[in-house]
């Protein structure tokens, strides 16, 4: 195992990024935003998508954002489990409510994202 990096973005994605693989899920502050989470579809695995493509959406009483991937990759696994229980979303985003993992394509990107405290002061301002 590499060394996990955690990294957002401003669509409120998290990227924890282990060597040539990143897990992507929502943040705390997004789905607090969204409040109860009813249902999610996530692409399939074995699809490529690029920085900036949707890999799915989230659906909750109040909203149904669209989830956009801040890197470039193909979708390796899906959480099967968060399709069946969405409400992992609320209770684990940074745990068990994590929604695919991407095998990275352009590394470079990463760096392209905000470190924890970055995003702080980004949710701060919003």
């Amino acid at each position: 195992m590499g060394e996990e990096r955690l990294r957002f973005s401003e669509d409120h994605v998290w990227v924890l990024v282990d060597g040539d693989v990143a897990r992507l899920g929502i943040t705390d502050f997004a789905q607090e935003q969204l409040g109860q989470i009813d249902e999610v579809n996530l692409t399939d695995a074995d699809t490529y998508v690029d920085a900036g493509d949707s890999f799915g959406e989230i659906e909750s009483q109040k909203a149904v954002a669209e989830l956009i991937s801040p890197i470039s990759g193909t979708i390796i696994n899906v959480n099967e489990n968060v399709i069946d229980d969405p409400s992992l979303i609320n209770t684990d985003p940074f745990g068990k409510g994590w929604l695919v993992e991407i095998e990275i394509s352009d590394p470079d990107e990463l760096e392209e994202l905000m470190t924890e405290e970055e995003y702080e002061e980004f949710i701060e301002e919003e």
